[in-house]
């Protein structure tokens, strides 16, 4: 990869190298090596300092200079191995201190011109010295890390943009895909949420001539998230108000919706939690939601359709990538075939089901629980950037049958009910078509599922996705339970996707 241009930044006082700390560990993913160079009192562990306190959320964790240890280890949100190599007598030492030793660890390298060499080629250096009362920073480098904090400093000019450029960031949460979501805070504000969502990267044409984000009508920018958040707003659902964005990097500010978490103290799943995010469903379904959402930003964002094109696709990932990681080679021609056929004449008994504005995951991560306020309101919801129009039934699967934590089948069958008894009121509702359609819906996304947690470990170097293949396993088998879908089953059982029986 060619060298890209060095960053220089300027840093007036500590708190400024305490915020370029922030910047740094928030684009850390694990396995990084930093080198940090500069003289004596340059600033290098007070740059470490700021990084490892943003790793562990602990502003006031003791850091001490790994001076006369030349190596202090910490557990953190990601493993931290800190080096001072200013004691190293010759680079042959590195072998005992265990350097490069720890898979997925990040490095950090006090006087790395002590290794002689024998540091790792797309290492991140970041070079420290005084300047006036302050420091100059030198970023350099060509790896993805130093592509990734590139970006985190870009976010902090965006945050400087709207005034918060002095604000601490902290990190809220991620998910499967590149966006990540940070919690800021200014002294006497309110917290605010960022969002950092990379553009899309469409990839290569997988049929007819389009990439698989295409077909699955993936949001390729932010212009989605701030389309469906207005309308969801302007239709009286808890979305949060967006206070500044720049469409073309990606970036945005938005309201804090609280902490109050949709599962309880020990992360498991509240049966009355559930059934109410079921009966917010229902408040959904019971509108009209339009093609082209404004979105105050820029361009309308038009509201894709969840069609079969989109269904299939993502169907397949659990050919392209589940059936390699269990059976150890590709899906055949007759089976992926068969698998094609199924899906299909299972689409065709559903094609009629209603439908209306999904928002794809919603389940306990993209859900506040607000217990102070009422109605509708006691629900915030996040993260419905790849909203579509589909059947109904979709969003009630993917909350009944939750990705991130093992509902038990007395809370899905609760959540069902809640659900469909709200549904009653209205009239034209068909209990028997909906149900198949929620089997199907409960099918297809847990097919998916499979395969893309299978990709998140063997393409994106996320295993710990694959601790979660067994819940999947067993949401599949009880989507399968529907006896309009006993071919499926049948298949899935005898591809070893599922058990035999139920």
């Amino acid at each position: 990869m060619a060298a890209a241009s060095p960053i220089t930044l300027v840093l007036d006082d500590e708190a400024a190298t305490g915020r370029l700390g922030q910047d740094i560990a928030l684009a850390l993913r694990g396995g990084e090596t930093l080198l940090l160079e500069g003289d004596l009192g340059a600033g290098k562990t007070a740059l470490a300092r700021a990084i490892l306190r943003t790793l562990s959320s602990d502003l006031d964790l003791e850091v001490p200079s790994p001076t006369y240890t030349l190596v202090q280890v910490y557990e953190l949100r990601l493993p931290v191995l800190h080096y001072d190599l200013y004691r190293l007598r010759s680079a042959d030492e590195l072998d005992e201190l265990g350097f490069g030793e720890t898979p997925g660890a990040v490095s950090l390298v006090e006087w790395p011109d002590r290794a002689d060499g024998r540091l790792p080629a797309e290492a991140v250096t970041i070079s420290l010295s005084h300047e006036g009362k302050g420091r100059r920073a030198v970023i350099s480098g060509s790896s993805p890390a130093f592509m990734r904090i590139a970006r985190s400093l870009a976010l902090r000019s965006f945050m400087a943009s709207s005034g918060w450029g002095d604000a601490d960031r902290a990190p809220l949460t991620g998910d499967a895909s590149a966006r990540a979501y940070e919690t800021v805070k200014l002294p006497g504000e309110p917290a605010r949420l960022v969002v950092n969502s990379p553009p899309l990267v469409l990839g290569p044409p997988v049929r007819g001539g389009k990439p698989y984000a295409v077909i699955a009508h993936t949001a390729q920018t932010v212009a989605a998230f701030l389309g469906v958040a207005r309308a969801l707003r302007s239709h009286g659902i808890t979305a949060p108000d967006v206070y500044d964005a720049d469409l073309k990097q990606g970036f945005m500010m938005v309201e804090h919706l609280g902490h109050g978490a949709f599962l309880d103290a020990d992360g498991m799943p509240v049966a009355a939690r559930y059934s109410v995010a079921a009966e917010l469903l229902d408040d959904i379904h019971a509108q009209d939601w339009p093609d082209e959402m404004p979105t105050g930003f820029g361009p309308s964002h038009r509201l894709p359709p969840f069609d079969r094109d989109a269904m299939l696709i993502e169907t397949e990932l659990l050919l392209d990538w589940y059936i390699p990681f269990v059976s150890g080679k590709p899906a055949s021609d007759a089976v992926r075939a068969d698998y094609l056929r199924i899906w299909n004449a299972a689409l065709d008994r559903i094609a009629d089901t209603e439908t209306s504005l999904l928002l794809r995951d919603y389940h306990s991560p993209n859900i506040v629980w607000r217990p102070d306020c009422s109605g509708p309101h006691r629900l915030g919801v996040l993260d419905f950037q790849d909203a579509m129009r589909g059947p109904t039934a979709y969003d009630l699967a993917s909350l009944a049958m939750d990705a991130r934590v093992d509902v038990p089948a007395h809370i899905q069958s609760a959540t069902l009910e809640a659900y469909c008894a709200r549904r009653a009121r209205r009239p034209r509702f068909d209990r028997n078509g909906f149900d198949l359609a929620f089997s199907t819906m409960a099918a297809q996304r847990n097919s998916k599922i499979l395969g893309i947690f299978v990709r998140l470990d063997r393409r994106d170097g996320k295993p710990q996705y694959l601790k979660l293949l067994p819940r999947i396993r067993d949401y599949l088998g009880r989507a399968l339970d529907h006896p309009a879908l006993a071919e499926m089953r049948a298949f899935y059982a005898e591809q070893g996707f599922i058990g035999a029986s139920s």
